[in-house]
């Protein structure tokens, strides 16, 4: 199961004008939000994004912008609610790619 985070305030923005289709957001990102359709990635589910902001780093066209903050902060509380560490879903521990 896919970790997801609040719905409909992740403020990742694809612009799909400048994307070259090099499928990089793809291979950063840690819970799987693009896929490439048409040469071109799209957002398949922007409720998973925690905003960690690598696919934005690594996108050499700059079709992504991202601000970080509501998987991070999502990770945070529920370390304070569980009393454990914060935890994205990224560490090399949980299959994901880290951020």
């Amino acid at each position: 199961m896919k970790h997801r985070y609040l719905k409909n305030v992740a403020t990742l923005n694809l612009i799909s004008s400048r994307c070259s289709g090099c499928g990089k957001c793809l291979e950063v990102c840690p819970h799987n939000v693009f896929l490439l359709e048409g040469r071109k990635s799209v957002i398949v589910d922007k409720d998973r994004c925690m905003e960690c902001g690598a696919c934005a780093k690594n996108c050499p066209s700059n079709a992504l912008e991202v601000k970080p903050g509501v998987g991070c902060a999502f990770a945070i509380i529920m370390g304070w609610l569980t009393g454990t560490e914060p935890n994205c879903d990224c560490s090399p521990g949980s299959g994901g790619s880290c951020c």
